[in-house]
C-alpha cells in the first residue's frame, strides 16, 4: 500500500492519497485545500479513479477541496454523522470564524464508527474518536492509522472549538486508541508521521 502526503492550505493540513502498489484507483483522506496540487499528485502516481473521499472530521482546513474533488472524480464523500453538517455550513465548519470560506457539498456516506469500508480495493476500518469534534474518526488501513486531528506527533488536537469535548477526547485517547492491540504508523492531520507505540510511551496526553 502506498501513502502520498500533501500538506495543504495555510494551516498545512495533511491530505493523503492512498492506493495499492501498481493500482490506478485510490482514495483520498482530508483534501483540505489546493485542489490542483492534489490532482497533480494523482496524475503523477498514475491514479485514474478516486473511489472515496474519507474525512477525519469536518473542520474547514480538512474539507476545503472536497466539493471540487467530488465533482471532478465522482468519489463518494464519507464523514461521521456527527460532523456531516460541517460540509453544508460555513459556521459549523468554522470557516466563518476564520475569515475564509469553503465550497459546500453533501456527504454520500454517513459513518457511525466500527464499520469497514472497501475503498480502492483496500479495507478501511473506521474508529470513532470524538473530542476534537463530535464526529472525529481515525481510519485504519493495513499497518497505517490516519488520525486527523485526534493525534499528532507528541501532541493532540484542541478542545476549545464548538463541538469539542475534553471528556470524550480523553476516552478516545485512553480507551479507543489505547485499546488497539498492535502498533501502527500514524499519519497525522498536521505535521510529521509517528507510530502509535511511540505516542503511548512518550505523548503526555496518553498519561493517566
Amino acid at each position: 500500500m502506498r501513502v502520498v502526503q500533501i500538506a495543504t492550505g495555510p494551516l498545512k493540513a495533511n491530505a493523503f492519497v492512498v492506493y495499492k502498489d501498481g493500482a490506478e484507483q485510490a482514495f483520498v483522506i482530508d483534501p483540505g485545500a489546493d485542489f490542483e496540487r492534489i490532482i497533480e499528485r494523482l496524475e503523477t502516481h498514475g491514479i485514474k479513479t478516486v473511489t472515496h473521499i474519507l474525512l477525519t472530521h469536518g473542520h474547514f482546513d480538512h474539507i476545503g477541496a472536497v466539493a471540487q474533488l467530488k465533482d471532478y472524480t465522482g468519489a463518494k464523500v464519507c464523514i461521521h454523522c456527527r460532523d456531516a453538517s460541517m460540509l453544508e455550513s460555513q459556521q459549523a465548519n468554522l470557516s466563518f470564524f476564520s475569515g475564509t470560506s469553503v465550497r459546500l457539498t453533501k456527504a454520500d456516506v454517513l459513518l457511525k464508527g466500527g464499520e469497514t469500508i472497501n475503498a480502492a480495493g483496500i479495507d478501511v476500518q473506521v474508529l470513532h474518536t470524538p473530542g476534537h469534534s463530535g464526529g472525529s474518526v481515525c481510519y485504519i488501513a493495513g499497518d497505517a492509522l490516519f488520525s486527523g486531528d485526534t493525534l499528532f506527533y507528541m501532541y493532540c488536537g484542541r478542545t476549545d472549538f464548538p463541538g469539542s469535548d475534553a471528556r470524550e477526547y480523553r476516552h478516545s485517547l485512553l480507551h479507543v486508541l489505547r485499546g488497539l492491540d498492535r502498533d501502527y504508523t500514524v499519519y497525522t492531520g498536521h505535521g510529521i508521521k509517528t507510530t502509535l507505540y511511540a505516542e503511548f510511551s512518550a505523548n503526555p496526553f496518553f498519561k493517566q
